[in-house]
C-alpha cells in the first residue's frame, strides 16, 4: 500500500504540473475541465483499488508449504499493484519486452554433447565475485529455462540473473537446440514434451557442482518443460526446488485461446513466424524427413506443431503431442517444492485450464494466481523499467529455498 500511495502521489504531482504549465485558458481555465479531470482521477483510483489491485490466490497442497511461503516468501501474500496505466493482459504482455531494462550480463558459453550426437548451448554466469558464497563448489546454482523461442538474452532471464547475482548465486541458462546461434549437428530441435535434453543438462550441471544447492526456474514453455520433467522423474532429481512463470497448463486450451482473432493477430502469427525463422536457419537438416515448404506456410502455432514438431518427435497426431505436452497431467507426480506463478488473465494460459484441484492434492505444489499480469508481464509501478512482481517472486522464493528449505523437510 505504501508503494501505491507513492505512485499515486507521483501521478498527482505530474498531473498538477501538466495542468499548471499546459492548461491555462479556455475550457480548462474555467475550472470545469480541472474538476472533470480530478473527478475522473478519483473515480479511476477508486476503481483501481477496489477491482484491480488484489492479493494473489495462494493454492497449496499442504499447510506446511503455505506457512513456509508466508514466512519466507511474503510477496506471494501481498497485494499486487499492476501498473496503473497498463494492467490489462494484452497490454502487459506486449509492453514488457519493450519497457523493461536489460541488465548487462557477461556469459561464459559451453557446448555440451547429447546422446544422439547433438549439442546444447549453455550460457553460464559464474558470479565468481560472490561475497556470500566465495567457494564455487558450494555456490547455489540456478538453472534458467527461457520461453518458446527465447534465449539467454531475454530481458526476463537477464533480470533473474541480476537478482541471483545480488544473492551471490551462480546461474546457467539452458538454450534449446538451434536457437542460440549454435549449429544443429542432428536433425532435431526441441519441444516441451521431450525432456531428454533437460535431463542431460541437469545431470551435467549437477556433476560439476554436486555439493551446491541446485534449483531451476522456467518461463512459459521453459516452465512447461521443467514441470513435465519433474512430473516424469518425481523426487529422484538433484534439484531441491523449482519455480515456473506463466506456464501453459493445457496445450489444447492455450492453442484455442491464441487462435481467437485478436490474440492470433497480436501473438500467434508473430510467434509462428519466429518458429519458422528458427527452423529455416537449419532447413538443410530437416528436408529428408519433413516437408519444409509446408512448414513455412503455417499460419499458427498449432499448424507449425502439426507440420513440424509432432512429426519430428514421432507423434502420430497433433492431439497426441498436445496431450503429452500438457504439464497439468503430471503435476500430481512432482516430488520437490515447486512454486508456479500465473495470471488468470493470461491469454496464453486460460484460467479455466489452471489445475487448481490437482495442485491441492500435492503437498509439494504451490500455485500463485494474480488477477492481472498477462503473460510474462506482471508490471508494477508508474514506469516499470526495473523489477516486476514476477522478479520479486523469483528472488524471494529461491532465497527462501536456499536459506530455509530445510524447514520444509521438518514440517
Amino acid at each position: 500500500m505504501q508503494r501505491l500511495a507513492m505512485d499515486l502521489r507521483m501521478l498527482s504531482r505530474e498531473l498538477s504540473l501538466y495542468l499548471e504549465h499546459q492548461v491555462r485558458v479556455g475550457f480548462f481555465g474555467s475550472g470545469v475541465g480541472l474538476s472533470l479531470i480530478l473527478g475522473f482521477s478519483v473515480a479511476y483510483a477508486c476503481y483501481y483499488l477496489s477491482s484491480i489491485a488484489k492479493k494473489p490466490q495462494l493454492v497449496t497442497g499442504g499447510e506446511s508449504f503455505s506457512r513456509f511461503l508466508q514466512n519466507h516468501c511474503p510477496v506471494v501474500t501481498e497485494t499486487y499493484y499492476p501498473t496503473v496505466w497498463c494492467w490489462e493482459s494484452r497490454g502487459q504482455t506486449l509492453l514488457r519486452p519493450f519497457i523493461t531494462s536489460k541488465p548487462p550480463v557477461q556469459y561464459r558459453n559451453e557446448l555440451i554433447k547429447t546422446a544422439d550426437g547433438g549439442q546444447i548451448s549453455l550460457d553460464w554466469f559464474d558470479n565468481d565475485n560472490s561475497v556470500c558464497y566465495t567457494d564455487g563448489s558450494t555456490r547455489p546454482t540456478i538453472l534458467l529455462l527461457p520461453g518458446l523461442t527465447g534465449t539467454s538474452k531475454e530481458s526476463y532471464i537477464l533480470h533473474m540473473i541480476h537478482l541471483s547475482e545480488e544473492l551471490g548465486y551462480r546461474c546457467v541458462v539452458f538454450n534449446n537446440r538451434g536457437v542460440a546461434g549454435e549449429n544443429l549437428l542432428t536433425p532435431r530441435t526441441y519441444c516441451c514434451a521431450n525432456t531428454e535434453d533437460l535431463e542431460t543438462v541437469i545431470h551435467h550441471v549437477h556433476s560439476l557442482y554436486p555439493s551446491a544447492p541446485f534449483l531451476a526456474a522456467g518461463v512459459s514453455m521453459g516452465g512447461m518443460l521443467l514441470l513435465n520433467y519433474l512430473g516424469k522423474i518425481g523426487p529422484k532429481t538433484p534439484l531441491m526446488a523449482a519455480a515456473t512463470f506463466s506456464v501453459g497448463w493445457n496445450t489444447f486450451a492455450c492453442s484455442e485461446s491464441l487462435e481467437k482473432p485478436l490474440n492470433w493477430l497480436l501473438f500467434n502469427y508473430y510467434l509462428t513466424t519466429c518458429l519458422q525463422s528458427s527452423v529455416n536457419k537449419h532447413r538443410h537438416m530437416f528436408v529428408k524427413q519433413i516437408d519444409m515448404d509446408h512448414v513455412m506456410k503455417a499460419k499458427s502455432i498449432r499448424e507449425f506443431d502439426k507440420r513440424f514438431t509432432s512429426v519430428m518427435f514421432g507423434y502420430r497426431t497433433i492431439d497426441d503431442y498436445y496431450t503429452d505436452a500438457s504439464p497439468n497431467r503430471r503435476l500430481k507426480s512432482v516430488g520437490i517444492p515447486v512454486l508456479c506463478l500465473n495470471s488468470v488473465d493470461d491469454v496464453f494460459s486460460p484460467s479455466h485450464a489452471i489445475p487448481i484441484e490437482t495442485a491441492k492434492q500435492n503437498p509439494n505444489v504451490a500455485l500463485v494466481l494474480t488477477s492481472y499480469g498477462g503473460h510474462i508481464g506482471f508490471l508494477e509501478g508508474i514506469w516499470p523499467r526495473q523489477c516486476t512482481y514476477m522478479d520479486r517472486v523469483f528472488k524471494q522464493f529461491v532465497q527462501a529455498m536456499v536459506e530455509h528449505g530445510h524447514e520444509l523437510s521438518s514440517m
